[in-house]
This record gives C-alpha cells, structure tokens and sequence, in this order.
C-alpha cells in the first residue's frame, strides 16, 4: 500500500492550500484516513481525519480553518487549509487505516510527508 500526497507549498499568512493523498496498492477497505503534521523541534500531531462513514475530528488549532474531505471509491483524502497561519508551517503526512484482505486486520500507513511553509 502506498499513500501519495500532493499539494503542499508556501504562502503568506492568510493563504489557502489544498493537500491531497491517494492510497493504491492492494487493499480491501480503508477505515480512518487523514493527516498528521510535524513542525521543526515538535512531534507528530494529528490534523484531521474521517472516518468511511463521514465521522470528522480536527485539531483545536485548525478547528474552523480546515476541512478535511474523502471519496471512498476513489481512496483519496484532502484537506482544505484556509487562513494559513505561520504556526501551520510544518511537514505534513497523509495516514491511513488500511485492510489489504477481508481476512486481515488493519494496519497503519504513512506517506512521505509534504511541507507547507507559511510565511510572509
């Protein structure tokens, strides 16, 4: 299984970006997927994720600025980031819950990280 971001960039503070990550490879279903972030010095924080069923949770910080979004049949996941503030600098990783079989459990998988760099 592999999970494939895209979008990641600099902006001024105020700005708007768009991460996207697709999962391909093998797999049977995808339970929780969304994005994590790691700032210079910091550890690992969760963003957001959604659940198939549509069940959001959003960090504190990014509550009312961001919005993560799913399509199932498509295995893609996005976040919609708004009102970019420089505390949002930082790498950003797609996560996924993935069952490659019916008979298997899940097991959890990262991409490679994109960064976001908010700065004027």
């Amino acid at each position: 299984v592999q999970l494939q971001a895209s979008g990641g960039g600099s902006v001024p503070p105020g700005g708007s970006l768009t991460l996207t990550c697709e999962a391909s490879g093998r797999i049977f279903s995808i339970n929780a997927m969304g994005w994590y972030r790691q700032a210079p010095g910091k550890q690992r924080e969760l963003v957001a994720t959604r659940s198939p069923g549509g069940t959001t949770t959003y960090a504190e910080s990014v509550k009312g600025r961001f919005t993560i979004s799913r399509d199932n049949a498509k295995n893609v996941v996005s976040l919609q980031m708004t009102s970019l503030k420089p505390e949002d600098t930082a790498v950003y990783y797609c996560n996924a819950d993935v069952r490659r079989y019916s008979w298997t459990t899940a097991s959890e998988y990262w991409g490679r990280g994109t960064q976001v760099t908010v700065s004027s």
